[in-house]
C-alpha cells in the first residue's frame, strides 16, 4: 500500500509518499519534501503569513513528490494530512489542499494526529520497540508511554512549549530563524561556558517553561545595556552565549528528569526523542547519560524526520488506513487542539 502525506502545523510545509510492503518488511521512504517559511530575525510566523505561504507551495510540493517518488496516481491508495494539534490557519490551508486531493483522484481522506505522526516514525525509523518518548517541540512538550491501545501523556508542559521558549529567547536575542532558531541557539550555546543561575521548574511530572524564559530574557536585557557584565562566582565575561548555554543545560535537565521518572514507573529501559527539538545534539547526548546509568539506550533521528515532514504523517496514516481508519469528506476537519491520547492505535497491540 502507498499513501501521500501533508503535513502543515506550524511553519514548515512536508510532502512525503511511503510504501508499507507486505506484513514484516520495513516501510519504504519515496520522498520526503519540505519547504519552510522563514521570518525576519526578531519576530515569530503569523498564521496568516505562514497559512498563505502553505497555499503557495503545496501544489508544487505534490508534484514533486510524486516525481521523485515515481508514482502515479492510481498507485496512491489513501491520502493522509495532519488533522492536528497546531496553528490553524496553517492546518486549514493543508486540510484543503488534502480534500481536494481526495476529490480530484478520488482517494479516500485520512486524519493524522501530529504528535502521533511523529512516535511511529520514529519507531520505524530507530526500530525502538516500546519506548518512553519525550516528545519536543515548539508547540509540545510530552512524557509519553504506550498502554492499551493509547499513546498515554505521563507529563506535559503546563504553559508554553519548550521548543516555544527556545524560539522566543532567540527571538529575543534577534538572531536568525534561518534555518530555525532553536538550531542558532544550539550553535551558541556550544560556545557558553558560564552556567547562569535560572529557575528549575519541575512541577511532578509536569514542567514549567515561561518563568525560565522571563528570566532569561531580564538577564538578556541586563547584558544588552553592561556589554562587560561578569559572572560574580568564577569573575568571567558573561556572553550571549553562555546565556544559550544556561538556558538550554536547565530546560533539558528538566526534560531528563522527568523522562527518567517515567522510565522508572514503566519499567522501560529506551527513550525516543522526537519532534524538533530531539535533533538537540545536547539534549540527545544528556538523555544518553541518564539512560545509560539506568542499563538503557537512546532513539533519536535526524532532522529529516525529527523536524516536521510529511512523510511521517503518512506512515501514521497508512498504518491506520490499514486497520479500516476512514475519515469521511465531511469530517475532514482540522483542529488546533487534539491530544496524543484521544487516538485509539488499533496497529499496535
Amino acid at each position: 500500500m502507498i499513501a501521500i502525506g501533508l503535513e502543515g502545523s506550524a511553519n514548515k510545509l512536508g510532502v512525503g509518499i511511503i510504501s508499507h510492503p507486505s506484513t514484516g518488511k520495513p516501510a519504504l521512504i519515496l520522498s520526503n519534501i519540505r519547504h519552510t517559511f522563514v521570518s525576519p530575525p526578531g519576530e515569530g510566523f503569523l498564521p496568516k503569513d505562514t497559512a498563505k505561504h502553505h497555499r503557495s507551495w503545496v501544489v508544487k510540493l505534490v508534484k514533486q513528490a510524486m516525481a521523485e517518488a515515481k508514482v502515479s496516481i492510481k498507485d496512491v491508495d489513501c491520502v493522509c494530512y495532519t488533522k492536528g494539534p497546531g496553528m490553524g490557519a496553517p492546518l486549514q490551508s493543508v486540510a484543503v489542499a488534502a480534500r481536494m486531493l481526495s476529490l480530484l483522484w478520488q482517494k479516500e481522506l485520512v486524519g493524522v494526529n501530529h504528535c502521533v505522526g511523529h512516535i511511529e516514525m520514529g519507531r520505524e525509523i530507530t526500530g525502538a520497540q516500546n519506548p518512553v518518548v519525550l516528545y519536543v517541540s515548539g508547540g509540545n512538550t510530552q512524557v509519553i508511554a504506550y498502554a492499551e491501545q493509547r499513546y498515554r501523556i505521563f507529563g506535559e508542559a503546563l504553559d508554553i512549549a519548550v521548543g516555544n521558549c527556545l524560539d522566543r529567547f532567540a527571538r529575543t536575542l534577534e538572531i536568525s530563524n534561518d534555518p530555525a532558531p532553536g538550531y542558532n541557539i544550539e550553535q551558541l550555546a556550544k560556545k557558553g561556558k558560564v552556567l547562569l543561575d535560572l529557575p528549575y521548574a519541575v512541577k511532578g511530572m509536569d514542567c514549567s517553561f515561561s518563568g525560565i524564559l522571563a528570566s532569561i530574557d531580564i538577564l538578556a536585557a541586563a547584558l544588552k545595556a553592561n556589554p562587560e557584565q561578569r559572572d560574580p562566582i568564577t569573575g568571567e565575561v558573561i556572553t550571549t552565549a553562555d546565556l544559550c548555554f544556561s538556558l538550554q543545560e536547565t530546560v533539558f535537565a528538566m526534560l531528563v528528569e522527568i523522562t527518567e521518572r517515567a522510565m522508572a514507573h514503566v519499567g522501560s529501559h529506551q527513550v525516543l526523542i522526537v519532534g524538533g527539538v530531539g535533533c538537540n545534539e545536547r539534549l540527545q547526548d544528556m538523555m544518553g547519560l541518564m539512560a545509560k546509568d539506568r542499563g538503557g539506550s537512546v532513539f533519536a533521528t535526524d532532522e529529516r524526520f525529527c523536524i516536521d515532514n510529511g512523510i511521517m504523517i503518512a506512515h501514521a496514516g497508512l498504518l491506520a488506513y490499514e486497520t479500516g481508519f476512514r475519515t469521511p469528506l465531511d469530517d475532514s476537519t482540522c483542529t488546533q487542539r487534539f491530544r496524543t491520547d484521544q487516538v485509539s492505535v488499533k496497529w499496535r497491540d
